[in-house]
């Protein structure tokens, strides 16, 4: 809380911490701060006190006022950084009440700052269960095979042998083994020679959009979707195309008139467990996309990053096409060790020396004694026996989540699936977020999943962080304020 007998003014105090929440990215550039009369009452001070506070902000550059729309966080460049606190003393701007009511030309929305997510979903803001986390919570993956795994590998000369050079530009052979083998499962054709080893799922996406793409280039993304995914290609010079995402798959009418007008080079789903929806493609959707595929000439990526803790017999655009247009991308970071950074790509064989190039441009190798303890833990079954542990309390936690959640009055906008659900709240859930951040609480908003920012009322939440009736009554009392 704000407090009058501070040794700093309560514009200071205010202005102080928006400042820090924009500086440690828990305040994505975009975002909109509350309007003067909400962020008088939420902090119980004056309107002018408000107005002094944002002018701060206004003056160090961390802020920016449009025309009747209000204040909203400005994306920060090293080519443009944060004035210092004398250089904002001195700085010549309009008073914050000019420029909010007209004295502003209206601007573009600011496209999402993946990086924002990121930090903030690490950040440590508070000892209390995170609703926005995008991971399980580190005791749900605490084990004690993984430790063992590892031992086995450094207890042996294998280790000197694993230190002492790059290893397998492929990735360690043993795993890839494995991998081929999962991958059957899932009805994907893979071979151990068809499989690249990645430093995590991410990173594989990576290897693919630099070895199948040029700056320029259309690309095909679902919306809602992840935000990382939207700034790395983003990054890269593409395109977006977003291309709705609904219950059965992805909005088939745009996707070709995508493919008509703009001949895209690629198109990225997440078959299973869509992030953030939860929804699964179903096979009459996923059979339209591959013919679309095959008329256009592009390829697909499916992310199947949630594979551990999909339903069985789940479609898979991957299993359908045989890898011939298809690449799979996957990873353990979600279900196992988000620190050993271990994922992989699968595609077909004309692909392979291309991708593995870039792969080695980026990093020579990858991780082998990491690679050699997971190899274990797939081949002697644990990581099977440790999926489906996580699935049952997963089930669980869900259940609970979703109980409390409409208690609180949300409504599900899809079906709840998997480890996140999308909620509808009836609120402006930028605005929500910034007062949770006030109770110690980050939320992960809908904004955050679409290619340029726009504000709603719905917001993804984690099922295995949700579980605290503390948390959904703090929400419900400032969604009655709001």
């Amino acid at each position: 809380m704000l407090m009058k007998t501070s040794s700093q003014s309560l514009t200071e105090q205010l202005s102080g911490r928006f400042a820090q929440r924009i500086r440690d990215r828990l305040l994505a550039p975009g975002a909109r701060l509350p309007s003067v009369r909400q962020c008088a009452q939420q902090q119980g001070v004056s309107p002018s006190t408000v107005v002094a506070a944002y002018d701060q902000l206004l003056a160090q550059g961390l802020v920016e006022a449009r025309k009747n729309r209000g204040f909203f966080v400005r994306e920060l460049t090293p080519r443009e950084p944060a004035p210092t606190a004398s250089q904002a003393g001195r700085a010549r701007v309009q008073p914050a009440w000019a420029t909010a009511t007209g004295f502003d030309a209206m601007r573009p929305p600011t496209p999402i700052d993946a990086t924002a997510l990121i930090r903030g979903m690490f950040h440590k803001l508070s000892p209390k269960p995170q609703p926005g986390m995008g991971v399980f919570p580190p005791e749900w993956l605490e084990s004690t095979f993984m430790p063992a795994a590892v031992r086995k590998v450094t207890g042996t000369r294998v280790l000197q042998e694993f230190s002492l050079q790059y290893g397998e530009p492929m990735g360690d052979l043993a795993l890839r083994r494995g991998l081929a083998k999962k991958l059957a499962g899932l009805n994907v054709p893979a071979a151990p020679e068809q499989i690249i080893t990645t430093v995590g799922a991410t990173h594989a996406l990576d290897i693919v959009s630099r070895t199948l793409l040029r700056p320029g280039d259309p690309v095909m993304v679902e919306e809602p979707g992840w935000a990382v995914e939207f700034a790395r290609l983003t990054s890269l010079g593409m395109r977006l195309l977003p291309v709705p995402r609904g219950p059965d798959g992805p909005d088939l009418d745009v996707m070709a008139k995508y493919c008509e007008a703009h001949r895209p080079k690629l198109y990225i789903s997440v078959s299973v467990l869509h992030n953030p929806t939860g929804y699964c493609l179903s096979p009459g959707a996923a059979h339209r996309v591959l013919q679309l595929a095959n008329r256009y000439d592009f390829h697909v990526v499916e992310d199947d990053t949630y594979s551990h803790i999909g339903p069985e017999h789940a479609t898979r655009l991957c299993a359908l096409d045989g890898l011939q247009r298809t690449l799979h991308v996957s990873g353990f970071a979600k279900i196992l060790a988000p620190n050993w950074r271990v994922g992989f790509v699968a595609a077909h064989p004309s692909l392979v020396e291309r991708l593995l190039d870039t792969k080695l441009l980026s990093t020579l190798t990858t991780p082998a004694l990491l690679e050699r303890a997971l190899a274990l833990c797939i081949e002697q079954g644990q990581l099977r026996r440790h999926a489906e542990r996580i699935r049952t309390r997963l089930d669980a936690a869900r259940s609970r989540s979703v109980k409390l959640a409409m208690q609180a009055g949300c409504r599900f906008a899809a079906e709840p699936a998997g480890l996140f659900g999308w909620v509808d709240t009836g609120v402006d859930t930028d605005a929500l977020a910034q007062r949770m951040l006030d109770e110690g609480y980050l939320l992960a908003p809908g904004a955050l999943f679409h290619a340029e920012r726009k504000p709603g009322t719905l917001m993804r939440i984690n099922f295995a962080t949700t579980q605290d009736a503390a948390f959904w009554k703090k929400y419900s009392e400032l969604v009655r304020r709001m």
